[in-house]
């Protein structure tokens, strides 16, 4: 008997393998002075910016490594960002400017400014990539900004998109935060940072509703996979699942560790997040020695 019950436990283990566990990986964005915004580039390449210097770092989380890409003219802030690997190009968000740039992914040259807002009149926060073009929010005014991108990667003009419902709100500091589309495409996902929740909108209408189920205090960055949803907030990052429709959503998993210190934003690969240390525990603007992208599980 011992022996056939060691075989069906040797089965059993065979049938259902251990999922691997990596150990967590610091990687130092070098001579960065602040950090904010990640985006992932093709295989394992990162994009990372330096907040209040507007540069670009790359970086490859399998080897740990990043080195500066762009040197940002004077006066370019670099908030969110977002890779479109298929027109080599790099849209980032300007912040306090009101602007937002893009950047060739081959050469490293600005491609464009956009002028969305009056400087300190909008904050443009964040920006996601769809199918016809990218959005961007603004945490101090209740609209968003799309510029459309032809097959070719010719940029179009912008449209500005008034909002309303619950990603209206702009009561607080900082409001429309982390941005990106729902699982069926149709609708945009918004996270506002004051209201500590998620809200679906309706690019077409800017109509809002508030994702139930989902509580994140303090949202900022936003990252999906399917029907999978990574929240940066509080110093954590909170994983959901969404239902279908993404009218709700249930809490799965909360990631924390020792080495964040002030995350805002996260990129994803495999099954690895890749999380931004801005530290502005230390201060706004931040006063660390360094600054860096720590590659957890996800």
């Amino acid at each position: 008997m011992r022996s056939l019950a060691l075989a069906l436990m040797l089965i059993l283990g065979m049938a259902t393998p251990a999922v691997a566990t990596l150990p967590e990986k610091l990687i130092v964005l070098p001579g960065a002075k602040s950090a904010e915004g990640i985006t992932e580039g093709r295989g394992t390449t990162f994009y990372a910016g330096d907040l209040f210097a507007g540069d670009i770092y790359r970086g490859d989380v399998r080897r740990g490594t990043a080195s500066l890409f762009i040197d940002a003219p004077t006066g370019r802030i670099a908030v969110g960002m977002t890779a479109d690997v298929r027109h080599d190009l790099l849209f980032v968000a300007g912040g306090f400017t009101g602007q937002a740039y893009v950047y060739d992914l081959r050469t490293g040259k600005t491609v464009a400014v956009y002028q969305f807002a009056e400087t300190n009149a909008g904050m443009i926060n964040d920006v996601t990539l769809t199918s016809d073009g990218v959005w961007f929010t603004d945490s101090m005014q209740a609209q968003l900004y799309f510029v459309p991108i032809s097959h070719s990667g010719r940029l179009g003009q912008v449209r500005t998109l008034a909002l309303t419902g619950p990603a209206g709100d702009t009561s607080g500091q900082f409001n429309n935060n982390g941005i990106t589309t729902s699982p069926d495409s149709r609708s945009l996902i918004v996270a506002h940072s004051t209201r500590g929740e998620l809200n679906k909108v309706d690019p077409r209408t800017g109509a809002s509703e508030t994702i139930q189920g989902v509580s994140v205090p303090g949202a900022d960055g936003i990252v999906r996979d399917g029907r999978t949803m990574w929240v940066v907030h509080n110093n954590q990052v909170s994983r959901f699942r969404l239902d279908h429709h993404a009218t709700a959503g249930t809490l799965e998993k909360v990631i924390t560790s020792p080495t964040f210190q002030s995350v805002t934003t996260a990129a994803k690969f495999g099954g690895r997040l890749a999380v931004v240390n801005a530290k502005f525990d230390t201060g706004f603007p931040p006063t660390a020695d360094q600054y860096e992208v720590v590659v957890v599980n996800s």
